[in-house]
Parts: structure tokens; sequence; C-alpha cells
């Protein structure tokens, strides 16, 4: 899995997979429209792998700006790798296609690039993205992911997705999925959140094990939402470590953390609504740390998870990260 000049690499089913990729979640106080001009910035700066969510309820706006950047010649459909995700309200096996589908067509896209399982919690089906009972709590749902992935598979046999894999999986659900009687396509990939605060190292020698990406969201810590964040959490981009690599540099601590990531092997996902950062954030493959700059960011870890909320960690199914 190493790098290529068009900063891709190789997935375990012969796809390829931009290694650097612009995140389109954004909270309820960033407008809609604010996303979708983001996604075109974003292309012109040159970001070709776009991800995505029916989670996120903007598909609609992302889809229109890829569209109209593939409109003006700035790019071709198969220049984009777009990934979208399944959410916990469709993991029933009956449901997937179905979900899909909403997807494609709020896209307004033939197919999907890449199509992952959002989370290994199962939550009630219904029009709630996030279901709850009379005193406010979740209302989980018992799936058999097995079934949920063989549904996955019929999906790309259909033509509908070129690729499947995984999100905030752990090793024992990793597993499950691999040693499954049957077993059509593995997981190209297991999307987790990953930063110099909790560098995912065991989770990622198992999937480098298994040929399985590791792709890397809120790799710069987070957007700090104060439904899902611990506001007295430290600040990842204030790190004294990281401000002295970028000052030795010249380079923003934001760099220095993806820069890290890349050299790990890591596919590495970078969000944000103005140009100029979104720019800055491209500017990663144009310097190179050292093993020992690695290893002093390795030392930062502390397995501190910025997402999501509370309720999701409590649940016994969670990945937490000590458990990889």
């Amino acid at each position: 899995m190493e790098f290529c000049r068009d900063t891709s690499m190789e997935m375990n089913d012969g796809y390829r997979i931009p290694v650097v990729g612009f995140g389109t979640y954004a909270p309820d106080t960033v407008p809609k429209h604010k996303c979708e001009e983001a996604v075109k910035v974003a292309i012109e700066v040159g970001y070709r792998h776009i991800d995505g969510a029916y989670l996120y309820e903007n598909e609609e706006e992302v889809g229109r700006a890829i569209r109209e950047k593939i409109a003006d010649g700035t790019v071709k459909r198969e220049d984009i790798f777009y990934t979208g995700k399944l959410w916990s309200t469709f993991n029933a096996p009956e449901m997937v296609s179905s979900a899909l589908e909403k997807s494609l067509k709020s896209l307004q896209f033939d197919y999907i690039d890449l199509y992952i399982i959002h989370t290994p919690l199962s939550l009630k089906p219904g029009d709630d993205l996030f279901p709850v009972d009379g005193n406010g709590k979740l209302i989980f749902d018992n799936v058999d992911l097995c079934a949920t992935w063989e549904a996955m598979e019929a999906c790309k046999d259909a033509g509908l997705v070129k690729s499947i894999g995984v999100s905030n999986f752990n090793r024992r659900q990793l597993e499950m999925i691999l040693n499954k009687p049957g077993l059509k396509y593995k997981p190209v990939c297991n999307q987790v959140e990953c930063h110099p605060y909790l560098n995912q190292r065991k989770l990622l020698e198992f999937c480098k094990s298994k040929n399985i990406d590791l792709v890397a969201f809120s790799a710069l810590g987070s957007h700090r939402d104060e439904r899902w964040v611990d506001q007295s959490s430290p600040l990842l981009l204030e790190d004294p470590i990281l401000n002295a690599l970028a000052k030795k540099y010249n380079r923003s601590p934001a760099l220095v953390a993806l820069r890290y990531q890349l050299q790990r092997g890591v596919v590495v996902l970078a969000k944000s609504f103005t140009r100029k950062h979104i720019e800055d954030n491209f500017k990663v493959f144009d310097f190179q740390l050292t093993a020992e700059d690695m290893k002093a960011i390795d030392s930062l870890n502390q397995n501190l998870r910025y997402d999501p909320c509370q309720e999701f960690l409590d649940h016994p199914e969670y990945p937490f990260a000590d458990d990889y």
C-alpha cells in the first residue's frame, strides 16, 4: 500500500483511493449552501476524494457541487471518489439497498465509489436519525452485521457501488466480518476517529495485517460541537509538540497532523468551510517528517476520543480505542 504520484493508493479490491479526502459533515449552525460552496472550492484546489454520509443531510448539496464541477469541465465523474455511508437506522439487511438508493437519488449519481457501514451499532428503523424513547434515550436495534455485510456485497454486485467498507469497527467486529462463512468481499477500509491524541496504533497494525486501509476522521481534533464534545478536552492544534514541529517546517500544526497520518499509511480526511484552510490543508505532499518527528507525535497518544455522543460511548458494543 505505497503512495503513488497521483496521491492515491490501491485498496484490496484493486480500486484506488485518494489519500487525502475532503469531509462534508457540518453542524446545524453551518448553512447547507456553505457546504456546497466548500465542496466546489475543494475540487478546484485539487481534492478528488469527497467524504459524505446520509446522516449529514446534505448529500443533495454535495452532489450538486460535484455535478457543477463536472459540468464546467474541472473534473470528470471518474475523477471523483465519493464515499457514502449506511446510517444505523438502515443496518437491517432488507433496508441496505433502499438506503443506498436514497443517497444515489440525492446525489444524482449512478454509482458510489465507496459505501461503508457508518457504525456497528444499529438503531430502531424509521424516519428519525436518532430514535429515542420517552426518557430521551436512544433506541437500539439488534441486527446481525454479517447479514448487513451480505447486503452490502449485493450492492457491489449490482454495480451500485464499486467498493465497500466499514466505519467505527473494532478488531472483534472486523474479525466477525472477515471470518464470516461465504465472505465474498473483504472490507476495503475502516474509517475511524484518528489523530495524535488517539493514534489507533493497535487497530492500524491489525488493519494493515489484513490489507484493510484505515481512514482517519477528526484528524485535526474535532469541530467541538457541544452536543458531542467535552468542552474541557484539550485542543489538538494547540499542542506544544505539534506547534514546535510546525515552526520547524514552516507549516501549520494542522498540516503536521495530516502529514503524520500519511506517513503512517493512513488515508486522512480534512474539512473546512474557508478557502484558505481548504487550500492550506492540501499542501501536505511537499514536506516530510523525520522518524524522530514521527516518534514525538506518537508519544502524544492518550486515547482521547472526541466523538461521538456519550450514549454511544456507553453502549457495550461501542469500539473503544483501547479495545481496538
